[in-house]
């Protein structure tokens, strides 16, 4: 099998993908729901309505920008090491999409913090009244879910505990 996800033109790839969904959406948004009453999906559950968020997650830590700067370069450098250091074997490569969707969201609104001074959310559950997010948002939200359910059910303790040591002693 080909291990194209351990190539680094692959992850990279992968990455500006993302990124560019997300970014297309944003743009989508600020097109069409910028200053209009909220797109209705489905009544009373679902709408498009545009936000202007900056802050981070649920509005917390709002104009602080200098930090979400500094956040998204450690972000960035956490993921160089871990695709560096991460052995390749098959088994890890659900890790390696988590980190690929990881990096993804944090540099798409990182992009929005630099470009515009905040993030453009657009997706609404109404029915449960749930903040305002975006396309990297659910990048980071679902790959953190996996990630816990893989650490939870998937994974053995000793596995995780070696995780960064396999690469160099070599592949179980």
């Amino acid at each position: 099998m080909n291990k194209w996800l351990c190539r680094p033109w692959a992850v990279t790839l992968m990455t500006f993908l993302l990124i560019a969904l997300d970014q297309v959406t944003k743009g989508l948004a600020l097109t069409f729901l910028k200053g209009q009453e909220p797109f209705v999906i489905w009544d009373g559950v679902f709408e498009l309505r545009y936000l202007e968020n900056r802050g981070a997650a649920f509005g917390m830590l709002q104009g602080q920008r200098a930090f979400f700067l500094f956040t998204g370069l450690v972000v960035f450098a956490a993921a160089v090491f871990f695709f560096r250091h991460v052995s390749e074997d098959r088994r890890f490569w659900p890790l390696r999409m988590i980190a690929v969707f990881i990096l993804a969201g944090a540099w798409g609104n990182m992009i929005d913090r630099l470009r515009l001074a905040y993030v453009v959310d657009f997706f609404y559950f109404c029915l449960i009244d749930f903040p305002i997010f975006n396309v990297a948002d659910i990048y980071v939200s679902v790959a953190t879910a996996v990630l816990a359910v893989l650490i939870l059910f998937y994974y053995k303790d000793e596995e995780l505990s070696h995780l960064l040591d396999r690469r160099k002693k070599g592949r179980t």
